[in-house]
């Protein structure tokens, strides 16, 4: 029971896809209380999913870019636990100007949504829980695209997921002297709803299985679930500041594997 006791707030949970609906799930099976949140139009899908995890835990209303939400989040959490262990922020969007290409025309309107909700808004949420984790310390995890390069069609996210790393480190340091740990954990491409939304997944997808050294399965989220579980849980109590790849390696390799012409011998030492 990695997570047993622990109070946990997960947000981003659409559909049973999701990478935080794997999250929750695990979560609760390794001991967690958890809540959820959602807004707008999207509540009722999160209430729906809700119901299909092993506990069906309560959705609480959060517009990340809204602050009166942030604090009626902390005002609910504050009643209903008394502290905070540790949050998943899953959340990020980015207007469609801002992706599929036309980079060079982006207005700074769509690039400003994309870094707020995406990017800042982990500060946000930080900044607003903070209260409830400042006493008995506690983690926070990020889900993030690796932004160590530049990826077709994925633009204005792409710089906001560079972002949101740059964000995680400086939270790091500020909220270390708390007992705060903040890391980001990278996922490889899965088959989720905000996938739908990115112009050419598939063919991204398509090309992880030949270059990742593991087997790579874009409709099973579990292996980041329990990544972000460990990194939620005491278990990692030593490590902040990092970006956790669970990708199947795809980020250590260079190349597409090449495999020998048929007949072609290795060349080899002589004895």
């Amino acid at each position: 029971m990695l997570l047993e006791g622990k109070k946990l707030v997960i947000t981003g949970v659409l559909t049973p896809a999701s990478i935080a609906f794997a999250v929750a799930k695990v979560a609760q099976e390794e001991g967690a209380e958890v809540v959820l949140t959602s807004f707008g139009k999207a509540m009722g899908l999160t209430e729906k999913s809700a119901r299909r995890l092993p506990q069906t835990p309560d959705v609480l209303e959060l517009d990340a870019n809204d602050p009166a939400h942030i604090e009626r989040l902390a005002a609910d959490l504050t009643e209903r636990w008394g502290r905070v262990d540790g949050f998943l922020h899953a959340i990020a969007f980015a207007p469609t100007d801002a992706l599929g290409g036309a980079f060079l025309d982006t207005p700074w309107e769509s690039a400003a949504t994309a870094f707020r909700t995406s990017a800042f808004s982990l500060k946000a949420i930080a900044v607003g829980l903070l209260p409830l984790m400042r006493e008995d310390g506690g983690a926070i995890v990020s889900m993030d695209f690796d932004a160590n390069q530049a990826w077709p069609i994925y633009d204005w996210m792409g710089v906001s997921k560079a972002a949101l790393e740059a964000i995680t480190r400086y939270l790091a340091q500020y909220l270390g002297p708390d007992r705060i740990r903040v890391n980001c954990v990278s996922a490889g491409p899965l088959r989720t709803m905000a996938a739908k939304g990115i112009p050419g997944f598939d063919s991204l997808a398509a090309q992880w299985g030949k270059r990742a050294p593991l087997p790579w399965d874009i409709h099973d989220p579990e292996p980041v679930a329990r990544a972000v579980a460990w990194l939620l849980s005491d278990w990692s109590r030593g490590i902040t500041g990092e970006i956790v790849h669970v990708d199947g390696g795809y980020h250590a390799i260079g190349a597409e594997r090449v495999e020998s012409p048929p007949g072609e011998t290795k060349p080899r030492d002589e004895p």
